[in-house]
């Protein structure tokens, strides 16, 4: 256990530089869509901690697909609930969505990550199934 929680900070940290990107590229489209012309210390403050935390937890938690005991399905399902959970609240703190936008957001995450799982998955088990066959198994 020891070994994977090393592991979730060891992703995390080296991810983290995300959540400055991130907030700088949302508040662009903010202002270039007209939504926010300024922004104040407090703003900025919360916006680069949260998008840092967010990277860091949305990073570190691939570990759970390094966790040979937990089946392909329960790591996806862990890794998406927190995902959901760790988007959803950062969002919510920051303003970018409203809470009458919840169930637009839980479509469009839904979507996004089976869709993306299913790219890097199936592509994966394919090969796979060829090296195996290649090997005679």
């Amino acid at each position: 256990m020891k070994k994977h929680i090393m592991e979730f900070c060891k992703r995390g940290l080296m991810f983290a530089w995300g959540g400055p990107a991130i907030t700088a590229f949302i508040w662009y489209l903010l202002w270039k869509t007209g939504k926010n012309e300024s922004l104040s210390v407090q703003e900025v403050f919360t916006g680069v901690l949260t998008t840092t935390v967010l990277a860091f937890i949305a990073a570190g938690i691939t570990i759970v697909h390094q966790i040979e005991t937990l089946p392909k399905l329960t790591a996806a399902l862990i890794q998406g609930t927190v995902l959901y959970v760790d988007y959803l609240v950062f969002y919510l703190i920051n303003g970018w969505i409203t809470a009458d936008k919840i169930l637009i957001f839980t479509v469009i995450f839904a979507l996004g990550f089976v869709a993306i799982w299913a790219c890097i998955y199936i592509p994966t088990r394919i090969r796979v199934e060829k090296m195996n066959r290649r090997l005679g198994f």
